[in-house]
This record gives structure tokens, C-alpha cells and sequence, in this order.
């Protein structure tokens, strides 16, 4: 997602202080300049070996290249390397094995000075750790207790990082730090380590645990803080005065209390139940509720937090609830009272998915607002369209709708893609909203989509009779900057003085927003210069006023804050939303920007001044976006593509959101409802396979189920989730096979630890400037991902191209049907940015917000190449074609997409199959197989280069390019294929599965 009309920057390894940078290298270097520099030394994780780099950036000049410069060893354990630092004062600087494995302070990267420092343990200090002294931090007198002085006790479990041993690296309250990697710990008990720590006259510690290995615990950079006596250390979490681990504890045979005060409260055809928290003299686990009534009978489930919304009921029908608490020895609480309700009627029929296994598709990504426009009656070019330069071009944002996207289905048919993804159709509300990312009446779709005729419930089912599905673009980290009508919309401050008073319309009783109804300039209580600041404007008095609400919290209301705008106007205090203004109710919005990236707070605190972060843990707003998305359910899309979806904790996605989503998709169509597809965007602009090492932020991270019980209380639960995962890193993670053929045979993937999102693939898009390293790259990433077949793979989208390049891809026609080739063949769902069939805006800037015309992005107008007529026999069959569309339609790129989306529907194992390149030689090769039911389907596939494919059973194969037919009796099948994006599709004759032989006639690339 482009989030806003201008560039956010985040902190990004590598990222070029441009302008700095060119200027640091043109000033000359003065003796005093030279002479400014830092000698860092380094010790690495003993599993690094020998190889270790330092990547770093001067103040004010830019990151070295990626992945830095080599560090020179100094002695036993060290690594050093002497930086110039110019006039600088100092530097940042991250360390990495040059294997893809990082140490940057957990996403905070080390602040150095000048002279010389040392990095150890996540620790900095200074001197030479290879002189005769010892650097700082130095070690502590004694590791024993001293006589007269306090003692910490300290305990910590081994078990739960799954070490066998265990030092103390440790600082006493004004002391120093003993030599790292610290002292040992003796055994205590089973999975317990122990330390007896003198504190002289001090009253705690600081300290960091390690394996004796060069693994660490350091609490996530932020080290443990203990006290004197006894202290546990377990799971992150240190427990003061606390009981010895090492003595057995007496069985719990005492149950939780009964819950209190069960509601039941139906709303259509689900119910929310709510209920006060039980005690227990240990602690509360969970919660287990038991339904009775309609056809189902007794269903009983389970769940930690004291509110639960059940989906799965039939209409008009009487159900009751009890509730029992549960603890962690297995007692059970006597049962609660009955809650009784009876659910409402169905909900008026809108549509129905289509259902099917979304693998089966091919998808084509499109910008609706830019895509064709069928009814220039809702054009809008709203507040910027002078200043953006879309006026001069007669281009309105909104140009673009759904009556355009109706009457071009059968072009995209033609393309043989059988999904559209369309960005976010609810209302949106700011200056530049056409991407539609920007929701605020999230119940509503934006009126400058539709028309009579073409409404987006008339878009679904239009698409739905030419066999195409509609996966809808969704947000449910943020609204728009003025909130979420319905949930909360902020009041600020606004004057209609003669500096503001064509900004701020005058409040009219009854009247709403509108965004069909923009000012026309022709206000006579304007002058000429007003009226053109205010033409194109939407009308606001529903959000502004000169005294405050009652309940108002904005500091310093309407008194001004010392700035002024562009014009210069003065700007006063609670003008404009922002999270730290207390202008929205902290239970609802989060109240603070994000500071790291990488960190908890990205999940927690606002991306974007015009993105209000929705408190995502609070009860009224999950119910706000379940209840929004579901009535889009009820319309009958297929799925939804999930925006900044890691900018919400896992936890509260697999607690509330994705059983939501899944749970009311079942309920409303049955088995096609288990069809219904979700893939988040997890951006990750790197090429790790773990984002930087933070497995909270990797786009796999996002397809597993919790594998642990959290706080019921869902804001304790997301720190207590985020923690633990981290602690656990990308080593603790689980694995799975579901992705990979065992030798040439297909099995039943495993998805009982789904967590029912799939995700983008944001590692092969970052790397698909080659097809080869997209190749690779998701290769080695595909064990991390619970099923990579369900992966989303596309090359550049509306954000970003390859590397995070924020122009659209190019690289070349060739290289086009190289990555064409390999998405359609290779594992996931390939997806296609609208226009790439053509290179459409190749070179193009991506996103410039409003301060170049849309034309010249990558985010242009596409219906020129769309006028005219066309209908589509079939998948990826042109029936006619008439005007600039037979045009459009005849490139070669065209004809490569669409032979391979025949291709690719015509057998089974590039759809669903799983692979392997066991037994394979070759430049991107690969043998693919899917078995379900009757369906046996084996192919062998090379792209771009020829192959050799070993132990593969033998039999009669036929290549869906060629026509080719090769016999096997000996196990091996070489299969020949030069130019780059052409292909060879070696398919296995089966009994009842017989291969399709050569599908499709040769083109400008497949031949």
C-alpha cells in the first residue's frame, strides 16, 4: 500500500542518505577530517566463523553497500576495523556474518562515537579488548557473594530456550559488567540453571544470559533487571521474590471461581456473549463455552479472553450459552447460568462465491479508480487536481469504475486470468483517496466507483458469470485521518477567519460528506484566489469547530502553535489529527508515531499522519471490522487481499480476525465458504528470509496458529506474543514440508497449524529484478512458510517494483517472459500488476502523490488501451477484438501471458503440485506433482535453459510447449529449451490422467 500523498521514510539498512551522501564526497578532506575516525572491535556469535562484516553509515553520509565491510581479525575472538569519519561525530553500524544472519541491536542499531569502542553481547564499550587492560565494560571483583553484602539468587530455564548450559554476563547497580560472555551457572534441576551473585552495597543487577555458545538472552537489547533475593528468569519474564523452582509444587486440585454475569446479545445471525473474569489461586487459562440449541445440538468451544462473538448459528432460531472457567492443571469451574438469546433473520441475499481452490487461479491486480472508466458522471479530481497537474491532463483520480471494469471483463478473461484483485471499494476520505486506502464509512462503498447499473454488488456477479472471481482489497489496521464514521471521527479545530475560511465550509445541520459533491469555485463570500484553493473540496463541516468538544483533551485548543502553512497562514494547536494530540480515544486509536520498524511499536502506533491506527486489541473495534467485512462476505467475494497486515499482532489476527472471516464465510455459503481466500501484504523490504532477523515482521511468520496460550487480555497477549517469538527467533520457528514433493511422490499437506492467512510473497518480489534470484531466494524460504503453494508471487505491484525500486519494472521484454515463465510454473498464485502486460509506464515513478500529474506514474490511466470492443471465447482466448484493445491484445507479452495462463489451467500440477529439484539439473528447473481423488498429475518443467531430470518415473511425458514426446525407461528425461522465457512442460501419461500434449500455438517466446 501507498499510504500517503508524501514519502514516509523508514529506517532501512543500506537505505542512501542521497543527497548527504553526494555532498559528504564532494567536500575535500581537511587533516583535522582525516584524522576523526573510530577503531570498533567485535565479538561475534561463536557459530559466525570467521567471516564477519561491519555495515554502517557516517552522520549525514551513506550506508556502505550491503552487506558491509570486511572486519580484520585482532586477536583471540575479535574482530576490528578503523572507519574514517570525516567532520562526522559519530556513526551508526550493524555487524553480519555475510550469510544472511544480522546483529543490529534488535532493529535499534549500535550508536557509535569516536575513539575506539567495542560491541560485545549487545553491549558497547570502550578500549582495547586485545591490550594486556581490560576493556569496559571490565568484569566485576568477585563472581561470589561477599561477605556482609546483599546476594541476588538468581535462577533462569534453560528448558524454554532449549539450551543445556547456561553464563551470566552481569552488571551490579554501579558497578561494571564482568569480561564477557560472563560466569558460568551451575545446574539446578531439571531445566534450571542457578547463580549466586554478591551485590557488595548495591541493591540489584543488570544482566544478559548466554549458552556458552555465543547465543544470547538479552531481553530483546533491553537486558533483565533483578533484584536482590530470589529471582526466576523464564520466557523473558523475571519473577521477584519468587518460590525455589527447584521444589516440587503441590498438585492444584482447587478449580477457578464460576463467571459472572453471562450476556447473550444476537445481532442478525451471530451472537455476542460477554461474561466477568473468574480467579483462581494459581491463574485463569481460559474459558470454555457450551451451546445448546438449533440443529447443531451441544457445541462446545474454548477461549481465553472473556468476550466471544459465535457466527455459525441459523436464523430466527433460540440458543443458549453457559461458561465454565479453566486453569492450567485442567480444574474447571462449575458451570455459569444460561445466557438465552434467539437470532434475527437472515440477511438480505446478495451473492455467492464461486468457490474452488484458489490455486487454480491466475490473478490480475487493478487499481479500479485508473483502470477503465465506463461512466464519467462520477469522475472527481477533488482538492489537488490543479496543483497535481491532472487537470492540465483532463485526468481526474477518480476516472476509473466499476461499470468500466464490467464492460473490459472480457479483456481481462482474454488475458486468461480467472481472479481480479481491486483495491479497497469502501468510502474513503482525504485529499488524494483514489487508491482507496483511506477508508472512513467503511459500511459504504465509494459512490465514485458506481453507477446506475453498475453497482459493486452488480460488478460481483458480473464477474462471477464469466467464471471470474473478485478478491477484495481490505484494511483493518487504520482509517482515514478523520477516523471511522460509525466508530469514532474526531473534532478539530478550525476558524473561518480570512486566512482559513475556504478551507473550512460552515457547518450545515444534517448535512454529510460527500465526495460527489465537491466545491465548484464560484463562492461569492470568496475572493478569485480563495475560490481556487477551495474548488474541488468535499464538503467538512462535519468535522471542525472554533470551541472544543465537550470532551475534549487537545492541549492548547485553537491558540496558535508557532508554525505556518505553504501559504503562510498560521496554523494552530489541534488543527489536524495526530496520534499524540489526544484528539482520539485512546481505547479506540493508538497515540503514538512508529519509531522502529522492526520493533513492537510498528504494530502498535500510527504508520502515517492520514492513517489513524486502529486499537486493534480493543473489543468495540474488532466488532466494528468484523461486523464492516462481513457484509462484504455476504456480497459474495471470493477473498480478500489483507493491507498492512503486520502492522497487526499475529495473536490478534488468529483470536479475532481470521476465525471472523473464516467462521461467517462458512456460515453464509457452506463449503464454498471454505473456499474463501485471505493473503496479507507482511512488507518486508529485504532480502533476508527473515525480515532482519525479526521473525514478528516476516511475511511467513503470518501463516502460523499460536502455539502457546497468552494473557486473555488481548494488549497484554500482543507484548507477551511479540516477545516470546522473538526470544525464540528465526531458529525457533516451525517448519513445514507442506510446499515440497518427498522424492517424486505427492502427500497430504499438514495445515492443522494454519492460521488461515496466506501472505504475499515479499521475499521472490523483492528479488525478481532477476528471475533467477526470485528463483532461489523463494527456494529457500519455502520450508519457513506453513504451504508456499498458497503464496501470492507477483514482480512489482502499486508500491514498489524489485528491491524496493519505486519505479514499475524495467528490465526488459525478455526478461518480462522469463518471470512470466517462472510464476506460472513454479509454486503460488502469480499475479499480474495491471498493464505489465504491455510494459505499460516501464521506468515509470510509481507513486508521487500530488505533486506530479498521474500520467506520468506508474499509477496512469489505462482505458486508452482498452477502447473498443472484445469478447473471450475462453480463458485466454480472444473471440473478437476491435479499435486499440486488438492493439493492446496483439503484444507479444499478451500472447506469452495468455498461452501460459492456458498452460497452467490445463495441468493440475502447476496449479496445486508441490516440488522438488532432487535429482534435478539445471538453471531453474523443477518437477511438480498434485494427487487428489481421481486427479494424478506429474510434470517436469525448465525454464529459459535446458535440463536434466533424474529417478523420475518412467512412462510416456508430453511437452505442453512443443508437443514433444519423450519415453523414459531408464529413469532420466533430458529435456532441451534455449531463449530466454521459454519453457518445457514435461507431463507424465497416467492412467485417467493423460497428458494434455502441446496446448496452445507457438508464440514470440514459447516455442
Amino acid at each position: 500500500m501507498r499510504r500517503t500523498t508524501t514519502t514516509t521514510t523508514r529506517r532501512r539498512w543500506g537505505a542512501l542518505a542521497l543527497v548527504a551522501g553526494l555532498a559528504a564526497g564532494l567536500l575535500p578532506l581537511t587533516a583535522a577530517a582525516a584524522a576523526n575516525t573510530v577503531t570498533v572491535y567485535y565479538q561475534p556469535p561463536t557459530a559466525w566463523g570467521s567471516s564477519v562484516n561491519i555495515h554502517y553509515g557516517v552522520d549525514g553520509a551513506a550506508w556502505t553497500p550491503v552487506p558491509g565491510i570486511a572486519m580484520d581479525a585482532a586477536c583471540t575472538g575479535w574482530r576490528r576495523r578503523t572507519i574514517d569519519l570525516g567532520a562526522a561525530g559519530g556513526l551508526q553500524v550493524v555487524f553480519t556474518n555475510g550469510a544472511g544472519v544480522w546483529d543490529n541491536n534488535n532493529g535499534a542499531n549500535y550508536r557509535l562515537g569516536t575513539g575506539t569502542v567495542t560491541v560485545a553481547a549487545g553491549k558497547i564499550g570502550s578500549g582495547d579488548p586485545c591490550a594486556t587492560a581490560s576493556p569496559s565494560p571490565s568484569p566485576s571483583s568477585s563472581a561470589s557473594p561477599s561477605p556482609g553484602g546483599a546476594t541476588a539468587e538468581v535462577y533462569y530455564h534453560l528448558a524454554t530456550r532449549g539450551w543445556s548450559a547456561a553464563n551470566i554476563h552481569y552488571r551490579p547497580n554501579g558497578g561494571t559488567w564482568t569480561t564477557a560472555p560472563g560466569v558460568a551457572m551451575e545446574a539446578a534441576c531439571a531445566g534450571w540453571a542457578k547463580r549466586t551473585i554478591g551485590l557488595g552495597a548495591a541493591t540489584g543487577l543488570t544482566a544478559a544470559f548466554n549458552n556458552t555458545a555465543g547465543v544470547w538472552d538479552n531481553n530483546s537489547g533491553g537486558d533483565y533487571t533483578i533484584g536482590a533475593g530470589r529471582s526466576t528468569v523464564k520466557a523473558g519474564v523475571v519473577t521477584a521474590n519468587a518460590a525455589d523452582p527447584c521444589v516440587p509444587v503441590a498438585p492444584d486440585t482447587t478449580a477457578p471461581s464460576v463467571p459472572g454475569g453471562l450476556t447473550a446479545a444476537a445481532d442478525g445471525l451471530s451472537v455476542t456473549l460477554n461474561w466477568t473474569a473468574s480467579t483462581d489461586n494459581r491463574a485463569v487459562t481460559g474459558y470454555e463455552l457450551t451451546r445448546t440449541g438449533g440443529a447443531t445440538g451441544t457445541v462446545t468451544v474454548t477461549t481465553t479472553a472473556t468476550r466471544y462473538v459465535a457466527y455459525d448459528l441459523a436464523p430466527r432460531t433460540a440458543y443458549s450459552w453457559t461458561v465454565r472457567a479453566l486453569d492450567a492443571a485442567g480444574n474447571r469451574s462449575a458451570a455459569s447460568a444460561p445466557a438465552t438469546t434467539t437470532t434475527g433473520s437472515a440477511p438480505p441475499v446478495g451473492g455467492s462465491p464461486l468457490g474452488g481452490d484458489p490455486r487454480e487461479d491466475s490473478i490480475y491486480f487493478v487499481m479500479t479508480a485508473r483502470f477503465a472508466d465506463g461512466d464519467s458522471g462520477n469522475n472527481r479530481g477533488g482538492s489537488q487536481h490543479v496543483k497535481s497537474g491532472n487537470a492540465a491532463n483532463d485526468d481526474p483520480m477518480f476516472r476509473g469504475d466499476f461499470k468500466g471494469l464490467i464492460d473490459k471483463l472480457d479483456y481481462v478473461k482474454a488475458l486468461g486470468f480467472s481472479a481480479i484483485w481491486i483495491t479497497p471499494v469502501v468510502l474513503n476520505r482525504s485529499d488524494y483517496d483514489f487508491h482507496g486506502y483511506h477508508g472512513w464509512d467503511f459500511h459504504r462503498v465509494d459512490p465514485r466507483l458506481e453507477s446506475p447499473g453498475a453497482s459493486y454488488q452488480q460488478l460481483i456477479n458480473a464477474a462471477h458469470a464469466k467464471g471470474i472471481k473478485i478478491f477484495q482489497d481490505v484494511v483493518y489496521n487504520h482509517s482515514s485521518r478523520w477516523g471511522a464514521k460509525g466508530l469514532f471521527t474526531p473534532t478539530v479545530y478550525g476558524t473561518r477567519d480570512e486566512q482559513w475560511k475556504w478551507y473550512y465550509d460552515q457547518p450545515q445541520a444534517g448535512r454529510e460528506y460527500d465526495p460527489l459533491v465537491e466545491h465548484d469555485g464560484n463562492d461569492p463570500t470568496l475572493t478569485a484566489a480563495q475560490n481556487a484553493k477551495a474548488k474541488g473540496r468535499p464538503y467538512n463541516g462535519d468535522l471542525w469547530s472554533s470551541t472544543p468538544p465537550a470532551d475534549n483533551q487537545c492541549l492548547r485548543w485553537g491558540t496558535p502553535n508557532g508554525s505556518y502553512s505553504q501559504e503562510g497562514y498560521t496554523v494552530y494547536h489541534c488543527q489536524w489529527p495526530s496520534p499524540t494530540g489526544k484528539m482520539f480515544p485512546s481505547d479506540l486509536y493508538h497515540q503514538c508515531w512508529i519509531g522502529n520498524w522492526e520493533g513492537e511499536d510498528s504494530r502498535s502506533c500510527w504508520l502515517h499522519e492520514d492513517l489513524a491506527d486502529f486499537n486493534t486489541e480493543n473489543a468495540t473495534v474488532q466488532k466494528y471490522l468484523i461486523d464492516v467485512y462481513n457484509t462484504y462476505i455476504d456480497m459474495g467475494v471470493d477473498g480478500f487481499r489483507v493491507d498492512t497486515a503486520v502492522h497487526i499482532p499475529r495473536v490478534t489476527w488468529n483470536r479475532h480476525f481470521l476465525p471472523a472471516i473464516q467462521q461467517h464465510a462458512v456460515a453464509r455459503h457452506g463449503e464454498k465458504g471454505k473456499d474463501f481466500y485471505v493473503f496479507g501484504e507482511v512488507a518486508a523490504f529485504v532480502n533476508d528470509k527473515w525480515n532482519r532477523g525479526s521473525v514478528n515482521h516476516s511475511a511467513q511468520f503470518f501463516t502460523w496458529k499460536e502455539r502457546k496460550e497468552y494473557s486473555p487480555d488481548d494488549v497484554r497477549a500482543a507484548i507477551e506474543q511479540y516477545d516470546y517469538e522473538q526470544l525464540l527467533g528465526p531458529n525457533g520457528q516451525p517448519t513445514s514440508d507442506n510446499a515440497f514433493l518427498r522424492g517424486n511422490t505427492y502427500h497430504a499437506p499438514d495445515h492443522s497449524k494454519f492460521s488461515g492467512m496466506n501472505v504475499i510473497d515479499m521475499r521472490m518480489h523483492m528479488n525478481f529484478g532477476d528471475a533467477h534470484n526470485a528463483f532461489g531466494n523463494g527456494k529457500d524460504s519455502d520450508d519457513s512458510y506453513n504451504d508456499a503453494t498458497y503464496n501470492v508471487v507477483y514482480v512489482d505491484s502499486h508500491d514498489y517494483g524489485p528491491n524496493k525500486s519505486n519505479t514499475r519494472y524495467a528490465e526488459g521484454t525478455d526478461a518480462w517472459a522469463e518471470n512470466m515463465s517462472l510464476m506460472w510454473t513454479f509454486r503460488g498464485v502469480p499475479t499480474l500488476y495491471y498493464g505489465s502486460e504491455i510494459e505499460f509506464q516501464k521506468g515509470a515513478k510509481i507513486d508521487c502523490g500530488p505533486t506530479c500529474p498521474l500520467a506520468t506514474t506508474g499509477r496512469a490511466y489505462y482505458g486508452d488501451h482498452l477502447a473498443g470492443s472484445v469478447t473471450a471465447s475462453d480463458f485466454g482466448v480472444v473471440g473478437s477484438a476491435s479499435g486499440a484493445v486488438a492493439a493492446t491484445l496483439d503484444k507479444p507479452l499478451v500472447k506469452h501471458v495468455q498461452r501460459l495462463n492456458r498452460i497452467r489451467r490445463a495441468i493440475p500440477a502447476l496449479q496445486k503440485g508441490q516440488y522438488s529439484t532432487e535429482g534435478v539439473s539445471g538453471g531453474m528447473a523443477y518437477k511438480r506433482r498434485y494427487t487428489s481423488g481421481g486427479v494424478d498429475s506429474f510434470a517436469l518443467v525448465t525454464v529459459s535453459g535446458g535440463a536434466t531430470f533424474s529417478g523420475v518415473p518412467n512412462g510416456t511425458y508430453r511437452d505442453a510447449v512443443t508437443g514433444d514426446v519423450k519415453t523414459v525407461t531408464n529413469g532420466t528425461l533430458t529435456a532441451s529449451v534455449s531463449g530466454k522465457g521459454n519453457l518445457r512442460v514435461y507431463v507424465l501419461d497416467l492412467p485417467g490422467n493423460p497428458a494434455p500434449g502441446k496446448i496452445g500455438a507457438d508464440g514470440p517466446y514459447l516455442k
